[in-house]
C-alpha cells in the first residue's frame, strides 16, 4: 500500500520529464493517443517471474524494457527475493548511472532509466521472523532465503523500514493522519528549496548529486563532521554509502525546512540506511 501510494505525493512531471517519458512510451507504441504526452509518473510493479530481457531491455530489434518504462517514476518489486538474483543484479548499474546499455551486433542502444527503486519483502519464506514462536524456518532456510538479495544491490538503497505488525487498538482508534495531500504539500515545498539549490545546474533532485555536488550541497558543520567520522569509522562505511547518507540527510533537512544539515537529520539518514543490515546479519 505504502509503495502504491508514492506517486501520489511526487512532484508532478516537469514538461521536459513528460517529453522523456512520452518518448520512452512512444517508442514502445504505449501512448495512449498521437500527439499526446504523458503526463503522470509511471508506477511499474512487475510480477517476480520476470525475465532479464524484460527488465532491461532487448530483443532482435532492441526496445526499452521496464526500468526504462519507470524513468522518472517508480519501479517497484514485491516479494523482492523471489526475483532471480541475476534478474536483481541487472538493476545494478541502471541505479549507478541512470542508464541501461543494451548491446547488440546491429549496435550498441541506450536508454535512460533514473527511477525510484521500492522493494518489498517478508524476513524469511514463512514471513513471521524472527517470531520463533511461529516461525518454523531453519537458519538456513532464512539465510538462503535473504541472500537472494545481493550485498551491492542493498548498497544501493538508500532506505530501509521495518513494518511492525499494526495493534488493533491502532486500528479502531479513529486517530486521523496525515492524508497523501498534506504529505504532497510538503514534498512540494522540499522540491521548491531544490529547484532553487539546483538552478542551472541540470540537476533535479538531490539523490542526482554526484560527489562533488554533495561536498557543495551538503557542506556540514563541525558539530556534524565530528559525529559523521565517528559513524563511518563505527559503521565501516564505503564511499558511496556515505554519499547516499549524506543525501538522504540532506532531504530530511528540505523537508523540515532547513537550511543546514544538522545532526538529528544525519542520525535519521543513518538509521535508515543501517536497518538493512539487522536480518541479513
Amino acid at each position: 500500500m505504502l509503495a502504491r501510494r508514492i506517486p501520489s505525493i511526487l512532484p508532478p512531471l516537469t514538461r521536459e520529464e513528460s517529453l522523456e517519458v512520452s518518448t520512452i512510451y512512444s517508442i514502445c507504441g504505449l501512448l495512449q493517443s498521437a500527439g499526446s504526452l504523458r503526463t503522470t509518473r509511471p508506477f511499474l510493479n512487475p510480477h517476480h517471474t520476470i525475465t532479464g530481457r524484460a527488465l532491461a531491455g532487448g530483443g532482435r530489434i532492441p526496445m526499452p524494457g521496464i526500468i526504462s518504462l519507470a524513468h522518472r517514476g517508480v519501479l517497484f518489486l514485491d516479494e523482492l527475493p523471489e526475483f532471480k538474483r541475476e534478474t536483481l543484479d541487472i538493476l545494478r548499474q541502471p541505479l549507478e548511472d541512470k542508464r541501461v546499455q543494451i548491446a547488440r551486433s546491429s549496435g550498441s542502444y541506450v536508454y535512460p532509466a533514473d527511477f525510484m527503486l521500492v522493494g518489498a519483502m517478508n524476513p524469511c519464506p514463512c514471513g513471521f521472523y524472527p517470531d520463533r514462536e511461529r516461525c518454523r524456518c531453519t537458519p538456513f532456510e532464512v539465510k538462503r532465503y535473504l541472500n537472494r538479495v545481493s550485498g551491492p544491490i542493498l548498497d544501493r538503497m538508500d532506505i530501509c523500514v521495518e513494518a511492525t505488525p499494526m495493534a488493533f487498538s491502532d486500528m479502531t482508534s479513529g486517530r486521523a493522519e496525515e492524508s497523501s495531500a498534506q504529505v504532497r504539500e510538503r514534498v512540494m515545498a522540499a522540491r521548491k528549496r531544490q529547484e532553487e539549490r539546483f538552478a542551472g545546474t541540470g540537476l533535479h533532485f538531490n539523490a542526482d548529486m554526484g560527489a562533488g555536488d554533495v561536498e557543495r550541497c551538503c557542506a556540514l558543520g563541525e558539530v556534524e563532521l565530528r559525529y559523521m567520522e565517528r559513524m563511518f569509522a563505527a559503521l565501516q562505511l564505503s564511499a558511496r554509502a556515505y554519499h547516499r547518507i549524506l543525501k538522504v540527510a540532506r532531504t530530511i533537512a528540505d523537508l523540515d525546512d532547513s537550511d543546514r544539515i544538522g545532526e538529528m537529520h544525519l542520525a535519521e539518514a543513518i538509521c535508515y540506511r543501517q536497518s538493512d543490515r539487522k536480518y541479513w546479519n
